[in-house]
Order: C-alpha cells, then structure tokens, then sequence
C-alpha cells in the first residue's frame, strides 16, 4: 500500500521559514509527478508547487513564486518544499500529494493519485 508522510510543519512568526518533507513508500517505481496543496476558500485545495520528476521541472502557485521552493531529495519519491519569507496567509495544512497523470502538472486534483495527510504550518505575524 502506498503512503505519503509529509514532516516539517510547524509555527514560525513572518518572514521565517520552514522545510517541509514528503516521503512516499510502499510505491516500486518512481512518482512522476509530486506536489504539495493546501486548502483555498472556495475550493478544497489549491496547488502550491508542483515537480515532474523526471527533469526536476518545476510550477508554482503565483501567491508562493519566489519564496517557495519544491526539489527532490536523494531518496526515491521523497521531496521538499522550502518556505522562505513567510506570511501569516501562508497557514494552512499543507498536503502532499503524487501521481503519474500529465494534469498533474496543473494541479488537478483527480490526477494526483496518493495523498498524504498533512502537516500544519501556522505563521503568526
């Protein structure tokens, strides 16, 4: 059975950062696509930042350009995302989530197979 466990959330005050990790196990293959979402108002979630594995692609949410960073660490199926600068509308759960559906890349829930369960991120200003 595959799982995704996501770690590193946590409470800063703005302008700080934090490095979150998902690690997917009990999957033999590589993950093509690995993102993170949160929640949105209007709708369940929205996606943060998205990497295609295979070249270390990268998108983003237009609201985290320039202060987010997501990358793979050495392990198979495990990535980061580095959170620099802050801001108190950044709080939310943050989920991980992975798939081998191209739409994955524009952040399509129904593409994205697994899902981890989250990791709180609260930043207080």
């Amino acid at each position: 059975q595959v799982q995704l466990s996501e770690s590193g959330g946590g409470s800063v005050q703005a302008g700080g950062s934090l490095r979150l990790s998902c690690a997917a196990s009990g999957y033999t293959g590589t993950m093509d696509y690995m993102a993170w979402f949160r929640p949105a108002p209007g709708k369940e979630r929205e996606g943060v930042a998205v990497i295609y594995t295979a070249d270390s692609v990268t998108h983003y949410h237009d609201s985290v350009l320039g202060r987010f960073t997501i990358s793979k660490a050495a392990a198979k199926n495990t990535v980061y995302l580095q959170m620099n600068n802050l801001k108190p509308e950044d709080t939310a759960m943050y989920s991980c989530a992975a798939g081998s559906d191209r739409r994955a890349w524009l952040f399509r829930t129904s593409a994205y197979e697994y899902w981890g369960q989250g990791t709180q991120v609260t930043v207080s200003s």
